[in-house]
């Protein structure tokens, strides 16, 4: 959840939808996310929409204890906006910031209230993410029997001096004991979360988080690469020459190496940072931000898309729960995408899954371009699908570029 948030037109008080967009409502699956913006500490390379107690303070609507009660008032707004339509929710995603910091019981009444406004789909998958050192195994359970089915831990290195760069603070030795948790808890779903590229981790550093990760037989591993975005406190360590800015060849051999390793212990890639088991170990909500699907993000900060509307919320959590004790929506601003922008979104986000592109999503600009993509083995062609190599997720970015005028 970015921290920065675009302009955009103004989005209406009452969060009212045009006639069109609420057409589309049922012709794909209908996901939920909730944000929850609160962090122990700030971790320098993040620029998401997060906040720390101590920079919140006691500001009005700001704190933990108030925060359910808020975003239960957005998932009611929701309904409202949405109409009587049947409507279940197939994937909800509590993200964040830290969502395990909210405590097991506000975030089951959060889920509760999701289901009394819009019922859940029979096989909802429900997730959230923590940090190994957010939970014990007792919140484990309770989320569990609360109903949510997956769960997702920002591991990100298993090498000490590497979490330090990170400023993450937990220790790694934590991350296989709350993987055993959340499996004595009953979670079927458990996924680790790796970032790769941190300054001065080393090959054999990354290949010992990757061997730690699959030691822990996650059913879902997600791999990113540091960006380093503008304005955080990671971006000023490497202006000052503290830390070197991560290096495009490095970063494209621990891809190569994550690859390989990950498909040696039996995972697949599905979308270019992302592996699992099989099919269902997928993250489904996930897959709704890949194929254009419809959700309602809540949250300060949170984006949401129904029938070509994307619109966001306010970012400050006490400007959010002010909106909405007003009565009033809580979104910033939002756009109105047209067919053609519409379209050059699939192509951006759908090349990236395993699934593939179809051609016929591409004009005549993009269809011109897919022989020479292919004969520098950069994509291929399965069954009129467009599905990028080894080599063509490296370049994934470059490959677009070609597609799109």
């Amino acid at each position: 959840m970015p921290s920065t948030l675009p302009s955009g037109d103004p989005a209406p008080a009452d969060g009212s939808l045009p006639v069109g967009a609420l057409a589309e409502l049922g012709t794909r699956p209908f996901g939920i996310y909730v944000h929850v913006p609160f962090c122990t500490v700030r971790c320098g390379y993040c620029d998401f929409n997060t906040y720390t107690a101590a920079e919140l303070g006691d500001q009005p609507g700001a704190s933990r204890a108030s925060y359910a009660e808020a975003a239960i008032g957005e998932i009611r707004l929701a309904r409202t906006v949405l109409g009587d339509r049947d409507l279940p929710v197939d994937t909800v995603f509590f993200g964040g910031g830290t969502p395990t910091l909210l405590g097991a019981g506000d975030l089951a009444s959060v889920l509760a209230a999701i289901a009394a406004e819009f019922g859940l789909a029979p096989d909802v998958e429900v997730t959230t993410e923590a940090n190994p050192d957010s939970v014990a195994a007792w919140d484990l359970t309770a989320l569990r029997e609360a109903g949510f089915t997956r769960i997702s831990f920002g591991m990100q290195s298993a090498v000490d001096h590497v979490l330090s760069t990170l400023d993450r603070t937990h220790d790694p030795l934590r991350v296989p004991a709350v993987v055993e948790w959340s499996r004595e808890a009953g979670f079927d779903q458990v996924s680790l979360d790796l970032i790769y590229g941190t300054p001065g981790e080393s090959q054999e550093d990354w290949a010992t988080s990757l061997e730690v990760a699959l030691g822990c037989h996650p059913d879902h591993l997600s791999a990113y690469s540091l960006i380093v975005e503008p304005g955080t406190a990671l971006a000023r360590r490497i202006g000052r020459g503290e830390l070197a800015m991560p290096d495009d060849d490095d970063l494209a051999d621990k891809y190569l190496l994550a690859d390989h390793r990950l498909a040696e212990a039996g995972m697949e890639w599905y979308e270019v940072s992302n592996w699992s088991r099989d099919e269902a170990s997928r993250c489904r909500h996930n897959e709704r931000y890949w194929t254009g699907g419809h959700w309602w993000g809540i949250g300060p900060g949170a984006h949401s898309h129904v029938g070509g509307v994307r619109w966001w919320n306010v970012k400050h959590p006490a400007a959010y729960a002010g909106r909405l004790a007003e009565q009033a929506s809580p979104a910033a601003a939002r756009e109105i995408l047209d067919a053609e922008s519409r379209r050059v979104e699939r192509v951006l986000l759908e090349i990236r899954l395993r699934d593939g592109l179809p051609v016929l999503a591409l004009d005549a600009h993009g269809r011109a371009a897919v022989a020479d993509l292919a004969a520098r083995e950069l994509v291929e062609l399965h069954a009129e699908r467009l599905v990028l190599t080894r080599q063509g997720r490296l370049l994934a970015d470059a490959v677009v570029r070609d597609l799109l005028p």
